[in-house]
């Protein structure tokens, strides 16, 4: 079956999930962000690939830093931006989800950036634009319940690249509530698929997925070891809101054994990087110290992310 992000010649028309994606396509996304970088930072104003396209926001979960970046980067390239108020839409009132999408389409739109609880719900949409025959219209996954958030993701590989300038010789470690994190399992695959010999997993076995190891990541449950000679250290927010039942006994406890110190820190390598997809809770998962250190590139990624928000956009419409 071929992947449902790509067409009949192998092209990205939809941004669903990193896994199944080829190596030469996440590459191509990266080198078109990093042709953007200057736009990104507001060297250059904009450019004219979007211009007369339609670009709608439909966030049904609250964001701050995804949906602004997207923003941001549609209309760097130009395009019409309408962000979907949800709370005061018609599926407020019981329209089903692929009604709304129905409605817009007849709005002409031409891309549709989703995050949505429902793991699926952005595959969904996909699928139905195929059936009811949109094939212009593209779909990029801006987060789905736990299962993947491809562009975070990318944005993610761009920051390591930009560090540390290949993938071939590092060791990373991904700290932190990863069985909730649909941004782990998109940098999982993305690391993995972008030839990193050596991702790790740290955290208590309460927070970790069973199938990790057929991922090809090292688990460890002790901080300490799962460190040392790191290269990238990428910290995970604790996802209070999706887990079920208590799998930590408190939060001071989790600090102690799992939050990032400047002693912790020590372990790995005396270059590592530290990232962080945001929000942060000090305290909890990274001491402050760590995270406004020399050695964190947090606010990176968010400028980043605006180059790459661009990369995706303008490859899925053509450009």
């Amino acid at each position: 079956m071929r992947n449902p992000q790509l067409n009949e010649n192998g092209e990205l028309t939809h941004l669903l999930s990193i896994e199944g994606l080829p190596r030469h396509i996440l590459s191509h996304i990266l080198d078109t962000a990093a042709s953007f970088m200057g736009i990104a930072d507001r060297e250059v104003k904009k450019v004219p690939l979007l211009r007369g396209k339609s670009v709608f926001n439909l966030f049904f979960e609250n964001s701050t830093r995804t949906r602004t970046t997207f923003e941001i980067a549609a209309k760097r390239l130009s395009a019409d931006v309408i962000n979907l108020d949800i709370t005061r839409s018609s599926t407020a009132k019981g329209e089903t989800l692929l009604d709304t999408i129905d409605n817009l389409c007849a709005m002409h739109a031409n891309m549709f950036v989703v995050r949505h609880a429902a793991s699926g719900a952005p595959y969904l949409i996909a699928e139905h634009l195929k059936r009811v025959r949109h094939k212009n219209i593209h779909v990029v996954n801006a987060g789905d319940g736990r299962h993947a958030h491809p562009t975070q993701g990318l944005l993610d590989m761009y920051t390591i690249r930009h560090y540390k300038q290949n993938f071939e010789h590092l060791t990373v470690a991904i700290v932190g509530d990863i069985l909730h994190s649909r941004v782990a399992r998109s940098d999982i695959h993305a690391l993995t698929t972008l030839g990193v010999p050596e991702v790790r997993a740290i955290g208590p076995q309460t927070l970790l997925p069973a199938e990790l190891a057929k991922m090809g990541v090292r688990v460890h449950h002790d901080m300490n070891e799962g460190l040392k000679g790191c290269d990238v250290v990428i910290m995970l927010r604790l996802q209070n809101e999706r887990m079920n039942g208590a799998l930590l006994p408190s939060a001071g406890e989790y600090f102690k054994h799992y939050g990032l110190t400047p002693e912790k820190l020590a372990l790995a390598r005396p270059d590592a990087i530290v990232m962080h997809p945001g929000p942060m809770n000090r305290g909890v998962e990274i001491d402050s110290g760590v995270a406004d250190g020399k050695q964190a590139v947090i606010l990176d990624q968010v400028t980043f992310g605006i180059a790459v928000r661009m990369a995706v956009m303008s490859i899925l419409a053509g450009n």
